[in-house]
């Protein structure tokens, strides 16, 4: 997964071709599928709010140009925070989302919008697949929509991830397995239910280890792109040097066997 830009503003590059070139040849070097590399969009897409016409205005258009940009990279999947209603209510909320997404989707786009579950933070939507149902439900052209599952949003809105089978059933039978493009993986710092959204490395929270290598290896997602969301780790004491987890994190997903010294092997690479 990566982003067109940074993630917390709309400022953007021009796409460049000898970077793209480079990027499939490496992927290719590595074996992977073009088909599980995933874009995100910016995070300060909000379609759920239209109280300021120009800030929805403005976040329609911005995700038909991630689309576009996708497109031109070969990318056929965008993942989406559904948007939250800032007090507005959650029929309100879900109302404009569907009016954006049928103002930005054109039935002739390559690229599928993936909305992520989210956490139930403050006034999100998207926290259960009901509210997400009803988003699909509303967008004339849903055939363009799938869903991202994030663990620790999952986790932290209430969903059991230690009974993840049972997740799944209620998901196939409120939306469908077919509508799952691909999945956060994240352990959470948080109590089940909490609403709080703080992501934790791989084993080192509340969901643990053997339940997201259940997730992982689940045999109904086995084609389905799975991506670590995972926080850097802090140099104890130390809040300005943070080291990349994933090396490790990969190797013990691998292995499918929890390194008790995790953190140690972080710090030290």
């Amino acid at each position: 997964m990566f982003y067109t830009g940074a993630p917390q503003n709309t400022k953007r590059e021009r796409l460049n071709n000898n970077l793209t070139i480079r990027a499939y040849d490496l992927m290719k070097k590595h074996d992977i599928d073009i088909k599980n590399v995933v874009v995100h969009a910016p995070y300060i897409i909000n379609l759920a709010n239209r109280n300021n016409t120009s800030n929805y205005d403005f976040a329609v258009s911005f995700l038909r140009q991630e689309i576009k940009r996708c497109e031109e990279l070969g990318i056929s999947k965008i993942i989406l925070h559904p948007g939250s209603h800032v007090g507005f209510g959650i029929d309100v909320g879900i109302k404009n989302i569907i009016d954006g997404l049928n103002d930005v989707i054109n039935p002739n786009q390559l690229v599928f919008i993936c909305l992520e579950t989210m956490s139930g933070k403050g006034s999100e939507c998207g926290s259960n697949f009901d509210e997400l149902k009803r988003i699909i439900d509303g967008v004339k052209y849903n055939d363009k929509l799938l869903v991202c599952l994030d663990t620790c949003h999952l986790h932290d809105a209430g969903y059991d991830i230690s009974d993840f089978d049972n997740v799944l059933k209620e998901f196939d039978e409120i939306i469908g397995l077919s509508k799952l493009g691909c999945l956060h993986i994240n352990d959470s710092k948080n109590e089940q239910g909490s609403k709080k959204d703080r992501h934790a490395n791989i084993g080192l929270g509340q969901i643990g280890f053997g339940n997201l290598i259940n997730v992982i290896y689940h045999p109904l997602l086995i084609d389905v792109p799975k991506i670590l969301e995972t926080p850097y780790v802090e140099e104890e004491g130390k809040k300005d040097k943070v080291y990349p987890p994933y090396k490790w994190e990969i190797k013990m997903i691998k292995e499918k066997r929890f390194d008790q010294h995790l953190l140690d092997n972080i710090r030290g690479s």
